[in-house]
């Protein structure tokens, strides 16, 4: 269902045209099961890291890999103004449980109240990333996977019988 989704559309002849002038390679552009799962397994993985320009990294990371670049960018859109206060605290209190340490007692949402407390904040944040950035996205790529295969097992059951 998915695949004849994307497969439908046609491509929009402005679209063709900027890709032929800027000669930007079609396995960032393509629709198949490997490269639509790395794409969101890449934009998954930084977006749950907290730092600036998350989708430039995962710019940075196409010459490496070949993946859906829309799709990785999007995905990156997880973590918004709305979504990131949540994000982050739940990642904060993950890395403090992983450290054994105690949460940060008298917190105020002021900007001296951070810049006070930066150091304790911080590597409890980032050490609380990796569990959400490397497993979640990882769980999330193994879904994607499956839920393609079954949808093709589906659309196609007289193939796949043995």
């Amino acid at each position: 269902m998915i695949r004849k989704i994307f497969k439908k559309k046609k491509t929009n002849n402005k679209l063709q045209q900027f890709i032929d002038k800027y000669k930007i390679p079609r396995e960032y552009l393509a629709v198949n099961r490997k490269s639509i799962s790395r794409g969101v397994f890449i934009g998954l993985f930084f977006g749950f890291i907290p730092m600036p320009l998350q989708m430039l990294a995962v710019l940075a990371v196409t010459p490496f890999f070949k993946f859906n670049v829309p799709i990785a960018i999007s995905m990156v859109w997880l973590s918004n103004p709305i979504t990131m206060p949540f994000m982050y605290y739940m990642e904060y209190q993950t890395g403090n449980f992983l450290l054994g340490r105690e949460e940060l007692e008298n917190v105020e949402l002021t900007l001296n109240w951070f810049s006070e407390n930066w150091d304790n904040i911080l590597l409890p944040l980032y050490v609380g990333t990796l569990p959400y950035s490397l497993i979640l996205s990882s769980i999330v790529y193994y879904i994607i996977n499956k839920l393609w295969i079954l949808s093709v097992q589906k659309e196609k059951p007289h193939k796949f019988k043995k």
